[in-house]
């Protein structure tokens, strides 16, 4: 990689981007974090917690590919619903090669029915990883297999742990042998092309997600208002709004005597700072914006949906 410029394309050097599509809570996110042995898709068992599509860049002496984390696709009940599955379609039609993810724990279903279906259509290469393959025995991982070959014909049916690495070598050996001959990017050291601020919106709200419960997750938006140098040489200031939809969400994530919200502060913060390099002093306010994910406007504007 030594010399390359970007744009430039050696002899032989392929580069492209490869698209993770599948039901929530498959794995999707998980396995882009496998593949670059980095932290740049946040996790949470809650649905639809990837509200965007999130890039990860691998570049090798061989090649370059873009990995893509969309949204789980499901029936939409919301704006927010509907921006999400958007995302989806408008990547199928940009990619090099679509990698359909099914969870071989909870067994191929009606949507994954739904979503190969809807790759029928596509003329681009589509491989199917069958993740979580820790979880399943043999045989049950067997019966999963044939049930994704009936779901019809794709390129390479792969079996992968996103958790534990196994099969994942062998998957970005499928993808970069499909991408055609191209030119670099983004920069050999470049790990994702998210701005810092996206990711420390989405460290906040990941770390919100798993610690609360029941209807607060999916009300959650979070917006970095600012970020700046402090006085203090060598520590950065955040400025952090977590929005919810009614005022009891906000109760809950403020907790007793602030007690949730300084958790949540705490813990986002030791990340932030790992993630930055720098001591950081997280300012963290909660407001209430009613039924925001019903309101295409406040979607947009929090940055939810980005392509």
């Amino acid at each position: 990689m030594d010399g390359l410029q970007l744009g430039q394309s050696p002899p032989g050097f392929r580069s492209g981007f490869a698209s993770f599509i599948g039901r929530p809570n498959v794995g999707k996110s998980t396995l882009l974090n496998q593949i670059m042995r980095a932290k740049v898709s946040i996790i949470s068992e809650r649905p639809q917690t990837t509200r965007n599509a999130v890039r990860g860049v691998l570049t090798t002496e061989a090649a370059q590919a873009v990995f893509i984390d969309t949204p789980g696709f499901h029936k939409p009940r919301t704006a927010l619903g509907q921006k999400l599955n958007a995302v989806v379609h408008v990547t199928l039609a940009e990619v090099d090669v679509v990698v359909f993810v099914v969870d071989a724990a909870d067994g191929v279903g009606s949507g994954d029915a739904f979503l190969a279906h809807q790759l029928h259509n596509v003329r681009t290469p589509v491989l199917v990883v069958l993740n979580k393959t820790d979880l399943v025995a043999e045989q049950a991982l067997e019966r999963q297999m044939v049930a994704v070959r009936a779901l019809g014909s794709f390129e390479e049916i792969l079996p992968v742990s996103a958790k534990s690495g196994a099969g994942v070598a062998d998957l970005v050996r499928l993808v970069t042998s499909r991408l055609p001959e191209g030119p670099l990017f983004y920069p050999p050291d470049q790990v994702t092309d998210q701005p810092e601020s996206v990711l420390v919106a989405e460290i906040v709200r990941e770390k919100a997600l798993r610690l609360t419960r029941d209807e607060v997750p999916h009300s959650i938006a979070v917006v970095v208002e600012e970020m700046r140098e402090a006085e203090e040489e060598g520590r950065l200031e955040v400025d952090v709004i977590v929005y919810v939809e009614r005022d009891s969400q906000k109760g809950i994530l403020i907790g007793h005597r602030g007690g949730m919200l300084k958790q949540i502060g705490t813990e986002a913060r030791r990340e932030i700072s790992a993630l930055l390099g720098s001591r950081v002093h997280l300012d963290l306010r909660v407001k209430v914006k009613r039924d925001w994910q019903r309101q295409p406007g406040l979607v947009e504007r929090f940055g939810y949906g980005r392509q």
